[in-house]
């Protein structure tokens, strides 16, 4: 089972999700604002794709924050609190393939990928 792990108004998701379903594919959508960051995850999460890349520096949530919390991620585990805090600040989509790889964000070529290499 393939696992889409977001928020369902992003338009990153929105796209995503469509794509998964016209490929026919079976998904399991994890909403962030109803079910929560899923706190267990966060630890392969960040080992596959860095804090950097993980907490979502351009978006709105982020701009939004004051400089304190902002300064305030450092390693790992500050952006572990600031992620489970402000689930928005987390880049999107997050899915969990089938295989149990996962990959952050969506494009269509990176996807396309992901389902040849079922």
């Amino acid at each position: 089972m393939i696992t889409v792990y977001g928020i369902p108004n992003c338009d990153t998701v929105k796209r995503a999700r469509a794509w998964l379903a016209d490929q026919g594919l079976q998904t399991t959508f994890h909403d962030f604002k109803k079910q929560g960051v899923p706190a267990a995850e966060l630890p392969a999460w960040l080992q596959a794709f860095g804090r950097d890349k993980l907490v979502n520096r351009a978006g709105t949530t982020w701009r939004k924050l004051g400089d304190a919390a902002k300064a305030g991620v450092v390693d790992d585990a500050s952006a572990t609190a600031l992620m489970l805090a402000e689930p928005s600040v987390i880049k999107r989509p997050v899915v969990r393939w089938a295989d149990g790889s996962l990959t952050l964000g969506f494009t269509p070529e990176a996807f396309a990928a992901k389902q040849g290499a079922r």
